[in-house]
């Protein structure tokens, strides 16, 4: 749950697991979607994956990411123990 938590700290993480959470996408194609370098967007990636929050599929050259909703499964019930009925 740490590593959950700490990668979606981050808004540009934050982001990109918005962008790939429904379709797969390349490092490319979710760098289109922002000012900063691919290797930039490949080292958030890194941390995604890492957390268990994105995987990645290879396919020759290119690798696929897409969100795993089930890897934020922990901070989300985590989180929801803040919510009670009585708030």
């Amino acid at each position: 749950m740490d590593a959950a938590a700490r990668a979606v700290a981050e808004p540009t993480r934050r982001e990109i697991l918005h962008l790939v959470r429904h379709d797969e996408r390349t490092v490319s194609d979710i760098a289109e979607h922002f000012d900063i370098t691919r290797p930039a967007i490949s080292q958030h990636l890194r941390v995604l994956a890492d957390a268990e929050l994105v995987t990645v599929r290879n396919e020759g050259t290119r690798r696929y990411y897409r969100a795993r909703p089930e890897g934020l499964a922990e901070l989300t019930e985590w989180m929801a123990g803040f919510w009670t009925s009585s708030l």
